[in-house]
């Protein structure tokens, strides 16, 4: 009875995670007026095709040295760099830009270097700042991805090619390569398709004729021009690209293992002299490159932290309340098609996957179509913020909670049958103590996200109504630097504050 009332409950809340994403699709076919792309949306759609193959190419081209050297030095702090290579995943998009402003731009440390060596100063606007920006937050993604492939590979095999006499040159090209070759395409499709939906940096680097998304020009459309049609066009050329590199990605698997070992720990080989200079300076180049945009804000925005005016802490309030209603909605969410899944059934998988194949920027649209009519968009910025966010964020909840669901599962379904514990008190005194931990990390990782999140809420809010991300935006906009940077200290350090509350509670609760 406790498996149909949660099955029943599971496949209720597939068919809402569908209709969200149906009923905007919908509007957006029902708004379109011909579907001739204009020179300018067809520019659009160049550009997102190109900075996001631009950008996967340069994230990857840069992480293959950075994990091979984590993967063949052993030094103190290696453990704390490569958990810090996470920190970008989280950090809110706009306050990254500001960190590569103040490094990159116009008066940032890196020009007046150059201005100081009499070399002409580098511009950060256009393709390079959009580039640049994703390289900054998807290198390290491609560092930990291909950091796992190294560590994939059987201790055995360096071992065995050592007695083999194999110099460096031959491990790379018998051992090490293949193994790239089956990780780097996964790797950089994952990177790919999450630069086709990078509103926030597009936002603030790009802009102009020849540096505009299809969701910035999504964007454009609605808040500038008012063209209805032209988004609703946009919106569905954008999904279209979303969901054709899903059906992609999903049938590119990364390889879980490279021949069968003992599971001992090892690594390539370790050649002193010029390579382990080289290596060095490798790590020290991605350690920096990732610090000095976060120390930047953190040294802009100390001074003003004292002197915020009103409506950044409303603001703020209003990004806390978005982020714990959105985890609460998506964890409830996920762990309910987490219970279904380990049952062995594939549709509630299937059904938390969905909102992969679209973007905020999309559902946005589509609401703002279905509901304009009939409201002010602004007296719904909140709730459909709300509610996105924790659409968009359900397929990370689910891929943390299911594996540790199906464990409990197996290991704890006959006993609590035969015991007769079910409904909620199975749910309190079973299910919840054994998942705490990957709850935690979950409501962590949910909450950070939509605490950052600059998207749907660019559409819908008003003076009145901004978020946190919206109000640096704007401050950045008015040239309003000094409280902009204050602004995004605040907004980094609620995010961090909000996962790792929510990760130590998990911890906490897990070893009670």
């Amino acid at each position: 009875m406790a498996d149909r009332a949660l099955s029943l409950t599971a496949a209720g809340l597939a068919v809402g995670i569908g209709l969200l994403l149906l009923a905007p699709l919908a509007a957006l076919g029902l708004g379109l007026q011909g579907f001739s792309l204009a020179p300018a949306e067809l520019a659009a759609l160049r550009f997102t095709l190109w900075q996001a193959v631009l950008s996967a190419g340069l994230s990857v081209a840069l992480a293959i040295p950075v994990a091979r050297a984590l993967a063949r030095r052993r030094f103190r702090g290696r453990d704390l760099l490569i958990s810090t290579l996470g920190a970008p995943f989280i950090l809110p998009v706009i306050v990254a830009v500001l960190g590569l402003l103040a490094v990159f731009g116009r008066a940032g440390w890196v020009n007046q270097t150059l201005t100081g060596l009499g070399l002409s100063p580098v511009s950060i606007y256009g393709l390079q700042g959009v580039v640049l920006a994703h390289v900054f937050f998807n290198m390290p993604l491609a560092v930990r991805m291909i950091l796992h492939g190294w560590q994939a590979i059987p201790a055995e095999r360096f071992r065995l090619a050592a007695s083999l006499g194999f110099s460096p040159a031959d491990t790379m090209r018998h051992i090490e390569r293949p193994m790239l070759r089956a990780v780097l395409p996964g790797v950089a499709l994952v990177i790919f398709v999450i630069c086709l939906t990078s509103f926030a940096v597009a936002l603030t680097l790009g802009g102009g004729p020849k540096a505009t998304t299809v969701e910035l020009a999504i964007y454009q459309a609605l808040r500038f021009d008012f063209d209805l049609a032209g988004a609703a066009r946009l919106a569905l050329v954008q999904f279209a690209l979303c969901t054709a590199a899903y059906a992609v990605a999903t049938r590119l698997a990364l390889p879980t293992g490279f021949g069968a070992g003992q599971g001992r720990a090892g690594g390539p080989p370790a050649p002193k002299g010029w390579p382990l200079r080289l290596d060095v300076l490798v790590i020290i180049f991605a350690a920096m490159f990732l610090a000095l945009p976060i120390l930047a804000v953190v040294l802009d925005g100390l001074p003003g932290m004292l002197d915020l005016p009103p409506q950044v802490w409303q603001a703020a309030a209003r990004s806390l309340i978005i982020a714990l209603a959105s985890t609460a909605i998506s964890l409830g969410v996920a762990l309910t098609l987490a219970l279904a899944a380990a049952r062995g059934r594939n549709w509630p998988g299937f059904a938390a996957s969905l909102p992969l194949a679209a973007s905020s920027l999309v559902l946005g649209t589509g609401l703002f179509l279905i509901l304009q009519p009939y409201f002010r968009p602004a007296s719904l910025a909140l709730p459909v913020t709300m509610a996105i966010n924790a659409a968009l964020s359900l397929p990370f909840a689910f891929r943390i909670l299911a594996p540790e669901a199906r464990s409990l599962f197996d290991d704890y379904n006959r006993l609590t049958s035969s015991l007769g514990i079910t409904g909620f008190a199975r749910l309190r005194f079973v299910v919840l103590p054994r998942l705490s931990r990957p709850l935690g990390f979950a409501a962590g990782l949910v909450a950070a996200l939509s605490m950052g999140d600059l998207g749907v809420i660019a559409l819908f809010a008003g003076e009145g109504e901004a978020t946190l991300p919206l109000l640096v935006q704007r401050l950045m906009g008015a040239y309003r630097i000094q409280t902009a940077a204050s602004a995004a200290l605040l907004l980094v350090s609620l995010s961090f504050a909000l996962f790792w509350g929510f990760d130590q509670w998990g911890r906490r609760h897990a070893s009670a």
